[in-house]
């Protein structure tokens, strides 16, 4: 597994990583032993970076991923975050230097682990002020509890003025074939300060395999049902795209998923997809795209098929908290 460096004199993390939020909760009911199973067999490939969150089955990710890597921790980059509160079905954004070092905390008991390499604040709350959050982070770096910072979804004017405060290794943003609004500002004042992009959802929730079955036949506990992309007129103009895809995948020899992540990886030595999964087929599938090279007349015509703004639907329902 080729290698990246997070952001100036960050941590070097493997080309792809693991997102182990679907393993606890959104995609359906996920099985902690094939889970587990799916973390181990990503360190033996040399998938060395795995992302988690406090928020994610309300803790149980953390101790998933805690519990995993207890025999492993020298092998692993751990990204966690914070600042998603949830109280049952009500979800605030809490972004209060108090609530930072007791959230720190938390997800090193969960983790079982006295540092966090990549600690990222996962959503801002604007009547907090950028330079305040980014403050209490910075005491836990000296504390010695946190190695790198990082943010999530944020705006380009938020990120420079967290990087005046202290470099910040990643942001982490929604980013894919299908998911291209941050190249217009965000990448460029990423690139501006030195901030690595650590890409979410870079097969678009499984949109761009063509194997997600319509929202009404979703069940209530996965997230995917209720986005706007897959919804109605949205859902049937996304999938033809997601066909297009699909054809010039095989015309290549590649899955859909290893193509998606193949163009990310071509995006720049700056750009880490962490697709997630909890299935062994799925992450030996995913984990052979870091290994392929796409020439300039399939990006090419990947870019004729899919342009930037193709896709029509948000990626959320309510958009209110994202890129602020």
């Amino acid at each position: 597994m080729n290698t990246r460096t997070l952001g100036k004199g960050g941590p070097e993390v493997s080309a792809l990583g693991l997102g182990c939020m679907g393993m606890s909760e959104f995609y359906g009911t996920g099985d902690e032993k094939e889970s587990i199973a799916v973390i181990h067999r990503a360190l033996d490939l040399g998938v060395n970076f795995l992302d988690t969150a406090d928020m994610y089955g309300m803790g149980h990710n953390e101790k998933l991923v805690g519990q995993a890597i207890k025999d492993r921790r020298e092998e692993v980059v751990l990204a966690t975050k914070f600042g998603v509160r949830r109280e049952g079905a009500v979800r605030t954004i809490e972004n209060s230097p108090e609530y930072i070092r007791a959230a720190c905390d938390a997800s090193l008991r969960r983790l079982g682990v006295d540092r966090i390499d990549l600690y990222y604040m996962h959503r801002r709350n604007p009547a907090v002020p950028i330079e305040e959050s980014v403050g209490a982070m910075v005491e836990l770096v000296r504390q010695g509890k946190v190695a790198y910072l990082g943010l999530s979804e944020v705006s380009a004017e938020t990120l420079r003025r967290a990087a005046a405060v202290h470099p910040i290794a990643a942001l982490q943003s929604e980013y894919s074939l299908f998911t291209r609004g941050l190249e217009a500002e965000i990448r460029p004042a990423a690139r501006e300060v030195g901030t690595a992009l650590v890409a979410y959802s870079p097969i678009s929730r499984g949109l761009l395999t063509g194997t997600l079955p319509p929202a009404d036949e979703l069940p209530d506990d996965d997230f995917r049902k209720f986005a706007p992309r897959n919804q109605g007129e949205n859902a049937e103009h996304n999938a033809a795209l997601a066909a297009e895809v699909r054809r010039i995948a095989e015309s290549a020899g590649l899955t859909a998923a290893q193509l998606s992540l193949a163009w990310l990886l071509a995006q720049g030595d700056d750009v880490v997809p962490i697709p997630g999964t909890k299935r062994l087929k799925y992450l030996e599938e995913n984990v052979a795209a870091a290994s392929v090279t796409l020439s300039a007349e399939l990006l090419a015509e990947l870019e004729r098929a899919v342009p930037a703004g193709a896709v029509r639907g948000e990626r959320y329902p309510d958009m209110s908290s994202v890129e602020l």
